[in-house]
């Protein structure tokens, strides 16, 4: 069993931590991984009250182990986290901007505080905010990020906030990437892509195929999907995502994109009801080469966690 400062404040069996991806993470997956001795965490995304509504009962119903609820940061509305807190999360993430203005909130419910931060400066803000956790996201990682690689980032940021402890994330996939995490010093990993291919993910079962068969090159960082989809992203921050023709025919012309939204939205929505994955957004990181099937996400932590125990064990047989 691996044991880290990560999985003795939540009781974890393993140190993996389900990343807060909205329309993916919902209740289920969040119970599922918890009950396998991970961290399921939520996504709660943009604020949506009536998602939350739904998916909040169903994480609390379906397990007694530790979970959390995860924010985009700037784009909480009021009474948003409230509402979250109501449902006694263990854990509330926030990523993407300014953590300080809800700290004082989260910590009054009891709840243990993670930020995420892609680089020096948010981890500052992160560090000001009273982190009991933070989470160093490299580049790599699926979704939305910044532009630094994993490798290099999670040191860094582990000698910065030192002691804060640090979860890695960013092309995580298995246990070899969970087991390469605590070697840069961070006390667990944050994975995301490969709970997208599980079974109790949220999401539609042919992103799901496409995710099992997808390489990492054939991802790439873009702006274009949230353009379509309405959504104004602050720099830096931009999403990995599956290449397909509509990043093909927009990227680099966002302005022609942004020209000719309204009709390139209902567009955008029609091919997302037939699974026109020629145009709709699948969300992938780069470690989807070692994504071979879509599994039940409890399986996945036991497997992922062993493997993670065997590699660390087998490190030591370098040692002359």
């Amino acid at each position: 069993m691996i044991v880290t400062s990560l999985t003795k404040v939540f009781a974890l069996t393993h140190p993996i931590v389900l990343a807060p991806m909205g329309g993916a993470s919902g209740g289920r997956l969040a119970a599922a991984v918890s009950n396998a001795g991970g961290l399921g965490l939520v996504g709660g995304g943009y604020g949506d009250r009536a998602w939350l509504a739904r998916e909040l009962p169903l994480v609390a119903a379906n397990t007694s182990q530790a979970w959390g609820v995860g924010f985009i940061t700037w784009s909480i509305g009021p009474g948003i986290l409230e509402f979250a807190l109501e449902h006694r999360p263990h854990a509330v993430m926030l990523s993407f901007g300014d953590p300080r203005p809800h700290a004082s909130t989260i910590k009054a419910a009891g709840c243990v505080l993670i930020c995420q931060v892609q680089g020096r400066s948010e981890a500052a803000l992160a560090m000001e905010a009273g982190a009991d956790f933070i989470v160093a996201q490299g580049t790599e990682g699926g979704g939305h990020g910044g532009q630094r690689g994993t490798l290099p980032l999670v040191p860094a940021i582990v000698d910065l906030v030192a002691p804060i402890p640090v979860i890695a994330a960013g092309g995580i996939v298995d246990g070899r990437g969970v087991a390469a995490a605590l070697m840069l010093g961070a006390q667990g990993a944050l994975m995301g892509t490969r709970f997208c291919a599980s079974t109790e993910a949220l999401g539609r079962d042919a992103s799901k195929r496409r995710l099992v068969d997808a390489h990492g090159d054939e991802t790439a960082r873009t702006r274009v999907f949230d353009i379509v989809r309405g959504y104004a992203w602050p720099g830096p921050y931009t999403g990995r995502a599956l290449r397909n023709a509509f990043m093909t025919r927009f990227d680099g012309r966002e302005e022609t994109l942004v020209a000719t939204r309204e009709r390139e939205s209902a567009a955008y929505r029609e091919a997302v009801e037939r699974d026109d994955f020629d145009t709709a957004l699948v969300w992938a990181g780069e470690g989807v080469d070692l994504i071979a099937s879509v599994e039940p996400a409890g399986e996945l932590v036991t497997r992922i966690g062993a493997e993670a125990e065997a590699q660390l064990r087998g490190a030591a047989s370098l040692l002359g």
